[in-house]
């Protein structure tokens, strides 16, 4: 099956791999929502914007296998592909677990008004607590705040307001509609190429899929 990017000023196409990678999810026939614009929009960028592959990443800051991925096999890919300039990285909120799962996903985006998006998720998975044991509440997110040095009041206003939970919704609206449905799950691609991992797979199974996509 073959789907289309629908970027301009050229159309770029993605056959969904199914022979590379284990524990792959359905792929959407929607082709005008899996585009690349829609992949990328809204979206921080960690890595070099022009790197040849990017990795979209959904996840739940409550989610087990999505903080295994983060503290087993994020650290070599950021290593090895994304300050070498070969790989960029995107994260995407598909907050499964509910609530508490959405108000750090808008925490997050707080930090992202202060410049601070990727520390602040990294702060979240480094002090990960379990699945809806609690752990996540706003003063546990404020002091997550004061660890990255962020503005306190204007972040704690940002996150009384719900400046971003619609954004957070909005993300996971569009993972559903892309055939995400489970945490964490990524979508990984070149200009031609996607190929979809589901679960918290060792690193070998992403540098298996970095290999095929910058040889194609």
């Amino acid at each position: 099956m073959k789907i289309y990017f629908l970027a301009i000023p050229i159309i770029i196409g993605i056959v969904i791999g199914v022979g590379l990678i284990t524990n792959l999810d359905p792929t959407t026939d929607n082709s005008s929502v899996l585009s690349k614009e829609n992949l990328l929009k809204g979206s921080t960028m960690l890595g070099n914007p022009n790197a040849k592959i990017t990795i979209v990443e959904f996840g739940d800051y409550q989610c087990t296998f999505c903080y295994k991925f983060h503290d087993e096999t994020m650290k070599k890919i950021n290593d090895k592909y994304i300050e070498t300039e070969n790989v960029n990285f995107i994260y995407k909120d598909f907050p499964l677990n509910g609530g508490q799962s959405i108000l750090a996903s808008e925490a997050s985006y707080c930090a992202q008004k202060q410049n601070k998006f990727w520390e602040y998720h990294n702060t979240l998975y480094d002090n990960w607590g379990g699945e809806n044991t609690g752990w996540i509440t706003e003063n546990v997110l404020l002091g997550f705040a004061r660890d990255v040095e962020l503005n306190l009041d204007d972040f704690s206003q940002c996150l009384e307001n719900s400046e971003f939970r619609q954004k957070v919704l909005d993300n996971e609206q569009f993972g559903r509609e892309v055939g995400i449905n489970a945490t964490p799950s990524f979508l990984i691609f070149n200009d031609n190429d996607l190929y979809r991992i589901v679960g918290a797979q060792p690193f070998e199974k992403f540098e298996q899929a970095f290999q095929k996509l910058g040889n194609s």
